[in-house]
């Protein structure tokens, strides 16, 4: 069943402006503006009519319990196909995982793996996850229809996907089907290869967190350390303003309400900060804005670099005042929530809570509830800073992580704890079993010690970039590219080119 609409433009453009402010969402927030800033720009360069082919939008009939033959339901998954490089029916097919998130035109005509199509002739198909975007079953998101959403759920779809796509474009049963994905989509791209060898020739797995962990702890240890290193604009003195910051807003908060009325000024929150779990969603939410500064760093789109918050944080000088870096954190949430199209910040967690509740799809929005139900019963990725190499406020927040869970879906921490050992009892963790597959990471993105960044065998590689960001190796190719991210994806290429030349020997070999 395919869909091929004549506008198609308008929905790469779409920008959340939800109210929503919690840690994990401003982080998601900031990932899916930075995507779609991407891909309109880039889309944009090439819409002149003749001068790029439009990419087909289409959508397949999938079961919603694979696992289950007597269930006849079903529902509509998205798919992007963009074969305007593609040469024969037997060259070979990219297929761009979707993740958390909607998947707009852009996953099949810029940046990568549509950059690597053209030099072997590639067909490239991007696949929307199940119960993201506009690929949700017809029910909604309540309890009864996400048991049907899990990592296990959306690799069956990447099955069935691969077998229809194949009849519908008339691909070659010879032709290789390599698998591409960022972060949880990478560790989908890695798991395709792991469950399906037979129909998954190779994958490319870039940040891809394949350790499913319920306290990461670490995140902000590599925050912590990025916001050091002098490569990509940091310091210890930037590291010790990013402290001096974060104490003097508890300062603030334990000063009084007048003054906690002034912070809630400065900070541009929507509402009052008197309950003491606002106030830790607060002090999480300016945590996820300097760690999204490092996670994102350097990327097109994102409203701050490492090297801008440093000299915030600092005041452009070295003979900086007590109130210096609390006045460069004021800045940086006022320029974020600028770019984000947001008047002002919520930091209720009655409101978290009571939006994550909804159980109505949002078009737009990047599956906050979606996501924090996977996170829940799958893979935790709780980020915490609770031990002395954090730079930011000291707070118990694991617990509170738990309790959403509780709130939201009715899950025990046990159940979450439990869940999150199955994972990597299921897929392996860092030492799953796949051959061909190729992690890539870049050392300053916090995702980066959940993957793997060594060399497993001959058929398992891995390559670490220096001074890279989360997943900047699938980003559109620029001038002020790094020298280590070029020789990056020169690696990617070069990989490719030995898989696929193993492939077409087999061929030779099989045919003689």
């Amino acid at each position: 069943m395919a869909i091929w609409p004549a506008q198609w433009l308008g929905l790469v453009l779409l920008v959340s402006v939800w109210g929503s402010s919690a840690p994990a969402s401003l982080l998601r927030r900031l990932g899916e503006h930075i995507q779609r800033f991407q891909e309109s720009s880039s889309l944009g360069l090439g819409l002149s009519p003749g001068t790029v082919a439009i990419p087909k939008q289409g959508w397949l009939e999938q079961p919603l319990d694979p696992f289950n033959a007597s269930d006849r339901r079903s529902f509509l998954q998205r798919y992007w196909a963009n074969d305007q490089h593609w040469t024969s029916q037997d060259g070979p097919v990219f297929l761009h995982l979707g993740g958390e998130g909607s998947l707009g035109p852009g996953s099949v005509m810029r940046g990568h793996p549509a950059a690597l199509a053209p030099a072997w002739g590639a067909l490239v198909i991007g696949l929307e996850h199940r119960f993201y975007g506009l690929s949700v079953p017809a029910r909604g998101l309540d309890m009864a229809q996400l048991r049907f959403l899990s990592s296990r759920h959306a690799l069956a779809d990447v099955v069935s996907a691969r077998l229809a796509l194949a009849r519908l474009f008339n691909v070659s049963f010879s032709s290789s089907w390599i698998c591409f994905g960022g972060s949880y989509a990478g560790s989908l791209a890695a798991w395709a290869r792991l469950k399906y060898p037979h129909l998954i020739f190779a994958s490319v797995a870039s940040s891809a967190p394949v350790q499913a962990v319920l306290d990461f702890s670490e995140y902000n240890q590599v925050v912590s350390r990025s916001l050091m290193s002098v490569a990509i604009g940091g310091s210890a003195e930037c590291r010790e303003a990013a402290s001096a910051a974060f104490a003097e807003v508890e300062r603030r908060l334990r000063a009084g309400r007048a003054t906690q009325a002034a912070l809630r000024a400065d900070l541009v929150a929507c509402g009052s900060l008197n309950r003491a779990e606002d106030q830790a969603e607060m002090l999480g939410a300016l945590q996820a804005l300097v760690g999204g500064a490092v996670q994102y760093d350097g990327q097109t789109g994102a409203p701050l670099s490492v090297r801008q918050l440093c000299g915030l944080l600092l005041g452009g000088g070295s003979n900086c005042s007590r109130s210096t870096p609390y006045r460069g954190l004021r800045r940086a949430v006022q320029v974020v929530i600028h770019s984000l199209g947001q008047k002002c910040l919520s930091f209720s967690r009655a409101e978290t809570v009571s939006q994550l509740r909804v159980t109505e799809p949002q078009e737009s929005g990047v599956g906050d509830r979606q996501w924090l139900y996977q996170t829940c019963t799958e893979f935790g990725f709780y980020v915490t800073c609770e031990g002395p190499r954090c730079p930011f406020s000291q707070l118990p927040a694991l617990p509170s992580h738990l309790e959403l869970c509780e709130q939201v879906f009715g899950l025990s921490a046990s159940s979450i704890a439990q869940a999150v050992a199955q994972t990597n009892s299921y897929y392996g963790g860092q030492t799953l079993g796949a051959t061909q597959v190729l992690f890539v990471n870049g050392d300053i993105d916090p995702w980066h010690v959940l993957s793997v960044t060594q060399v497993l065998g001959p058929s398992k590689s891995a390559l670490l970039i220096p001074g890279a960001s989360h997943c900047l190796d699938m980003a559109p190719e620029r001038p002020a590219d790094s020298p280590s991210l070029r020789q990056g994806r020169q690696n990617i290429f070069q990989q490719l080119q030995t898989w696929l030349r193993l492939a077409k020997d087999s061929q030779v070999r099989g045919g003689i």
